[in-house]
């Protein structure tokens, strides 16, 4: 069947839109990942288990997380949900006692006589019979209304059940103790500091618009004609020069030990949601193309990232404990609905509909982590480590990065900045010179550490050996990291503009990337 994409966008018309191919009915809209009441996850969905218990015990870190990460219209969740549970707790103190009735009744009616008089009875034996089939009466009616009264509190538990996980599965992750809280990252340090910095470059600060027109690289204006603003051609050498990039990338990480992995670029809506991906309260950045199928169909989307298809690999799945870690690199398409502001500095390749990005992705066992707080002080939660394999996967971005001569800066990222899922991120960010006038860096790569976030999400688990649990063996929530490997149009763009050579009249190829590209050196001016 036909599939059509549509967006939502916050402020646009109510009008309803009408789809381009001519058929008569509306294209709907919805903001991204909102499971609609017709179009509720499969029974295989995965089963999300989310800790309340955390939740009650520090609630004001909770709501403090909430504003802290921006999701301003989630602070409140964490009172509520201790309202709903002692609410839940006093129907099941008077559950308890219902159900202790409803047993005595049962009892009571399975006897012979509910009014027997003592080992020999005694009295009529008629007026007995007759005493005994009113006493039975009485008690049939009390049954009935205990068990209505019972069901009744039961369906009440469920409601509050499934709000106090409703709310939970909202609110964010814990925020690691390095991230930043306010809107400002942190200067950790630069990559290749030996080239000349920004503000010492001379020469013309030529932008990859230019470049790709005067070479024949890019072609904005056709991809304008053909889908729209936010898509683009790649000619020629910049072809070859996204699959080099890919091709090394890969080529990189295994090395390095990583599995490759080609995943789908379509994928569930409510998988994307269990990921962490969702609009941001505040002003709905976060969007994603979902697909118009059949009516009543389990709702599809194309993939932001392949981070969430690689996530949903191990959905329902248990690993063993010696399998861990699990490292795999995909290459896919990304898809984003929303590119962005459509200022200067976002002009060409920098904010784009759809482009292909080689992703890292990693599961490792539980463990310790410290997070903050708002008062400061660390709260030690068993959640999940993820130090020693965050770095390594740090490391890889830094040394993809460095060999392609770029000039670029580690940021922690602040808790503005994490979204729902990560528990701490750092970007990587590239000196870009047509974006000088404002801010010369823009974001290539991204790393975050997601905690046990996801996994609880997609019930992914792991079978852990500890003395004193059933059979030796506790079943905990495994750790997911993700991050970029390359995201293609942006580093494409870094390298046009820093590669720019005006006396040799083109781009100078970076090294590492001639093997995969014939042996060329320069990109130059087509004869």
């Amino acid at each position: 069947m036909a599939r059509n994409l549509f967006i939502y966008r916050p402020g646009a018309s109510s009008t309803a839109w009408v789809c381009s191919n001519c058929r008569p009915r509306p294209m709907r809209r919805s903001r991204c990942f909102s499971i609609k009441p017709d179009l509720q996850p499969p029974p295989s969905a995965p089963k999300p288990t989310i800790s309340v218990k955390s939740i009650r015990e520090f609630p004001e870190y909770h709501r403090q997380n909430c504003l802290n990460r921006n999701y301003p219209s989630l602070a409140d969740a964490p009172e509520r949900i201790i309202a709903l549970h002692g609410e839940w707790i006093g129907l099941q103190k008077g559950l308890r006692g219902d159900k202790e009735r409803q047993n005595t009744l049962s009892a009571q009616l399975r006897s012979r006589n509910p009014l027997a008089r003592g080992p020999h009875g005694g009295g009529d034996k008629t007026e007995v019979a007759a005493e005994g089939q009113e006493a039975k009466k009485s008690l049939l009616a009390e049954a009935k209304d205990v068990k209505a009264k019972i069901s009744e509190v039961e369906e009440r538990e469920r409601v509050l059940e499934n709000e106090m996980k409703s709310l939970a599965i909202q609110l964010p992750n814990w925020t690691h103790k390095e991230s930043p809280i306010g809107t400002e990252p942190k200067l950790l340090g630069y990559i290749n500091p030996e080239l000349a910095p920004p503000s010492q470059r001379t020469g013309p600060r030529i932008s990859h618009i230019q470049i790709g027109a005067e070479l024949g690289l890019l072609d904005f204006s056709a991809a304008g004609t053909v889908s729209g603003w936010g898509w683009y051609y790649l000619l020629n050498e910049a072809v070859l020069l996204e699959q080099a990039l890919v091709n090394y990338a890969l080529s990189f990480a295994m090395k390095r030990g990583w599995k490759l992995v080609t995943p789908p670029n379509i994928v569930y809506s409510h998988m994307a949601a269990a990921c962490g991906f969702r609009p941001r309260d505040q002003h709905g950045e976060q969007q994603i193309y979902t697909l118009d199928g059949a009516e009543g169909k389990i709702e599809h989307c194309l993939a932001g990232t392949a981070e969430i298809p690689l996530a949903g690999m191990y959905a329902n799945k248990t690993f063993a404990e010696d399998q861990l870690p699990v490292k795999l690199v995909g290459v896919g398409r990304a898809y984003r609905a929303e590119a962005g502001a459509r200022g200067a500095e976002s002009k060409g390749l920098f904010r784009v509909h759809e482009f292909t990005k080689v992703e890292l992705f990693a599961w490792g066992p539980p463990g310790q982590e410290e997070f903050s707080t708002p008062n400061s002080e660390p709260i030690t939660a068993t959640i999940i480590t993820s130090a020693s394999l965050f770095e390594e996967m740090l490391d890889l971005q830094k040394s993809i990065i460095s060999s392609l001569g770029l000039h670029a800066r580690i940021l922690e990222m602040p808790t503005t900045d994490l979204g729902a899922s990560a528990s701490r991120k750092i970007d990587i960010e590239a000196y870009m010179p047509s974006r000088e006038a404002k801010d010369p860096w823009g974001e290539i790569s991204s790393l975050s550490n997601c905690t046990d976030y996801q996994s609880r999400r997609l019930n992914t688990r792991v079978k852990i050996a500890k003395p004193g649990a059933a059979g030796g063996v506790k079943s905990e929530f495994p750790w997911t990291l993700n991050g970029t490997g390359v995201a293609v149009p942006r580093v494409l763009m870094a390298i046009l503009e820093n590669g720019w050579s005006e006396e040799r009249g083109g781009v100078v190829v970076p090294e590492v990337l001639r093997g995969y590209m014939g042996g060329l050196e320069l990109i130059g001016r087509k004869k």
